[in-house]
């Protein structure tokens, strides 16, 4: 699908996330504008604090953003708030230090003649220091405004939307044309903002220090008239766009369950599944927050109340939440979960779904047949002569490689950690010659790939899993039933062309999940 269908074909998408993405991004960028100009004035009135105050966001700008988005999630949770507090700190060393350099570069004697004349501390400040430092502080203002534009794009990593939903998106599923709808108009939109903010400049910039304003004073003042009208016109559309976006979304919060769901494709199909079909058939409202992260993610933010509903699955919850050691009995994995579950967080496990989307290795069917792999016991053998992709999560947990390598005696001449269908994508290409997958991905049937039997029975079972805060489904008891009718509807063949139409086929996960419950009979059309 190239671009221009998937403009056309999702245009409304596009134009929901772009609205969310500027107000994200205004919200963090008008708190540091509140925060850095008055710091950036008491750094120059107070020298002993120019450089601890300068030092720490300079120090906070050498923190990766993903690291520091890290930090934020188990304090703030997930959602808009903890990306808008990295942005926002992100955003306060060029506005703080333009407004520091733009009063330290004013003349001693202008304010030396301030003083001679009467005025006081505060009148200096604001008649003479404010507009002298106004086009330092705009060219601040614009630098942290271009790169919080882009820096929001990872408000979607944790389930705060804006177009980097459709950048991790397109990621997971291969799918260049969402990728790209995603990306260029983060791209116009950093443009825009920079223009927008140039004519703001140029109006609050006093005349006299303006170019050619000393040649025609009545053509510059001209000028400032038209883009003061066009600078009103643009904060008008933006702010009502802006306004019935949040009208909306606080108009219809009265009732609503907050459904979250990891950020591979058949999460996201799962996630929808869940949201259409509750809001069908009550009278709830969703708040999704779909690719909001992995599995602790998005446990720590059930934990915080920030989440009520998601999709997980019963090995997941067994080892990687409950620190079960591996077992491959179906029964004893989800009676043992639900029981733990409940009794320590408050978490109720629903009906497990019919279908299972466990742990496999997979290889190309050319590594297959050149070092005769059919078992990972066969790769145990020449496991050292082989590179490996794995996900982050696969790397670190104990029903991942480090359990595996335990029960197989593995050993590997690489191991890179590569996350989403990047990892296909290395493995096509000769980089790695072996990955980790789930086995009901639409990319194994894509790309021709063989799973290795795993003879020793290493793995548990992954059923798919509800998990609801129990504290809601007391307040919501419907809910149970209406979920537990997607056991017999969704099994693991069926799961699996659900994830070829998204991954393959490039379709939205919301049309797949809307096509799925109307042949289902689940809600109407």
């Amino acid at each position: 699908m190239d671009i221009f269908s998937y403009l056309f074909n999702n245009g409304t998408q596009i134009w929901f996330l772009l609205i969310e993405h500027v107000r994200l991004t205004a919200i963090a960028v008008g708190m540091a504008i509140l925060v850095g100009v008055p710091l950036g004035i008491l750094v120059s009135y107070v020298r002993p604090l120019n450089k601890p105050i300068l030092g720490l966001t300079n120090l906070i700008q050498a923190i990766p953003s993903m690291a520091l988005l890290g930090f934020a999630i188990p304090l703030l949770g997930i959602g808009a708030l903890p990306a808008v507090v990295v942005v926002f700190l992100y955003s306060l060393l060029p506005i703080v230090k333009n407004t520091c350099t733009g009063i330290g570069q004013i003349s001693p004697q202008i304010l030396e003649a301030a003083v001679g004349i009467g005025m006081t501390k505060f009148q200096i400040l604001y008649k003479i220091q404010l507009p002298l430092t106004l086009p330092f502080l705009m060219a601040g203002v614009r630098i942290a405004s271009v790169t919080a534009v882009g820096l929001m794009t990872m408000a979607a990593f944790i389930g705060a939307g804006g177009l980097g939903f459709l950048v991790f998106s397109g990621i997971a599923s291969l799918n260049n044309g969402m990728i790209l709808a995603g990306a260029i108009p983060a791209c116009l939109l950093a443009l825009a903002v920079d223009g927008g903010l140039s004519l703001v400049e140029t109006l609050v910039t006093p005349l006299s220090l303006q170019p050619n304003a000393l040649r025609d004073p009545a053509g510059q003042r001209r000028r400032n008239r038209i883009k003061k009208g066009i600078v009103c016109v643009l904060s008008a559309v933006l702010l009502f766009s802006m306004g019935t976006s949040a009208y909306h979304s606080w108009s219809r919060s009265a009732n609503v369950i907050r459904i979250g769901s990891k950020q591979f494709s058949e999460q996201h199909i799962l996630g929808n599944i869940l949201k259409e079909l509750i809001e069908d058939n009550t009278n709830l409202t969703v708040e999704s927050h779909f690719g909001a992260g992995g599995t602790q993610v998005l446990f720590e933010a059930m934990q915080k109340q920030d989440l009520d509903l998601y999709i997980d699955y019963t090995g997941t919850v067994f080892v990687d939440i409950l620190k079960q050691p591996p077992s491959s009995d179906e029964k004893t994995v989800y009676e043992i979960s639900k029981k733990e579950m409940a009794d320590r967080y408050n978490i109720q496990l629903l009906q497990p779904l019919r279908f299972h989307n466990d742990y496999a290795l997979a290889v190309s069917p050319e590594v297959s047949e050149k070092y005769q792999l059919k078992t990972l016991s066969d790769l145990a053998r020449v496991g050292s002569q082989l590179t490996a992709g794995f996900t982050l999560e696969f790397l670190n947990r104990e029903d991942g490689l480090k359990g595996l390598e335990k029960a197989y005696d593995f050993s590997f001449a690489h191991v890179s950690g590569i996350d989403g269908a990047n990892r296909y994508i290395a493995l096509q290409s000769g980089n790695t010659q072996i990955m980790d997958a789930f086995t009901t991905d639409g990319l194994l049937k894509k790309f021709h790939l063989q799973l290795l039997q795993d003879d020793k029975k290493f793995f548990p079972p992954y059923y798919g899993v509800p998990l609801i805060r129990a504290d809601v489904l007391k307040r919501h008891p419907e809910l149970a039933a209406l979920i537990n009718q997607l056991d017999e509807k969704l099994d693991t063949t069926t799961m699996q062309e659900l994830n070829y139409q998204v991954d393959e086929e490039h379709r939205p996960p919301s049309v797949v999940a809307h096509e799925f419950l109307v042949q289902q009979g689940l809600i109407h059309k």
